[in-house]
């Protein structure tokens, strides 16, 4: 007579057993769905789009495409002034080096005149102080000094005011002087900086 019971409760415990690894199933395919549905809309769980350097960029480097990328940061993780567009950096100056996958905000961007202006002109010099040349960053406001004149040694002279560091070159190891160095500067000032960076030593000052 205790037989049916005992069979009874066997019988419950596999329904509950089977009803638990339906659960434990239903569950794990839950799971599953939502983390396509996650991967499928990034933004919607991890916040919102952010420029990211693709790989390690030096300063000076002009972005491009294939120099940056986009991703959906959490907004705690956001820096003040992040970039969320590629066209807001695309053939844009850093004004420093940055490392890969560190978001590119407003103040890494150099800001320099545009080629376009009118009554302003680029020239490349090549500053006898190596030292200085690594001080440099696109943007940079400079003063543009020659050394003095072998009829004047005591006298150095200022050959442009206020020129803008467009780009600065890499360093060659042989070389003895400083890497080329791009300044925008007015049309007549270009051409006196062009014509004396020739004959004589040429460096910056720093504002």
């Amino acid at each position: 007579m205790d037989i049916l019971p005992k069979l009874r409760a066997l019988h419950l415990t596999r329904l509950q057993s089977r009803r638990t690894r339906l659960i434990r199933r239903w569950l794990a395919l839950g799971l599953l769905v939502l983390g396509g549905l996650l991967l499928v809309h990034p933004g919607s769980a991890r916040g919102a789009p952010t420029v990211l350097a693709a790989h390690d960029l030096p300063s000076g480097a002009t972005l491009r495409a294939a120099d940056v990328r986009v991703a959906d940061l959490p907004d705690e993780t956001r820096p003040m002034g992040v970039l969320s567009t590629l066209d807001a950096v695309d053939g844009r100056l850093l004004a420093g080096a940055v490392r890969a996958g560190e978001p590119l905000t407003d103040v890494r961007l150099a800001t320099v005149p545009d080629p376009g202006d009118p009554g302003t002109a680029t020239v490349p010099v090549r500053l006898a102080d190596v030292a200085i040349a690594e001080l440099l960053r696109p943007g940079q406001r400079v003063d543009v000094v020659a050394a003095p004149e072998p009829a004047a040694p005591a006298s150095a002279s200022v050959l442009a005011s206020g020129a803008t560091v467009v780009t600065i070159g890499h360093r060659e190891p042989s070389a003895l002087k400083g890497p080329l160095v791009l300044l925008r500067l007015p049309e007549a000032s270009a051409t006196r900086v062009a014509a004396i960076s020739l004959e004589r030593p040429v460096t910056v000052t720093l504002r």
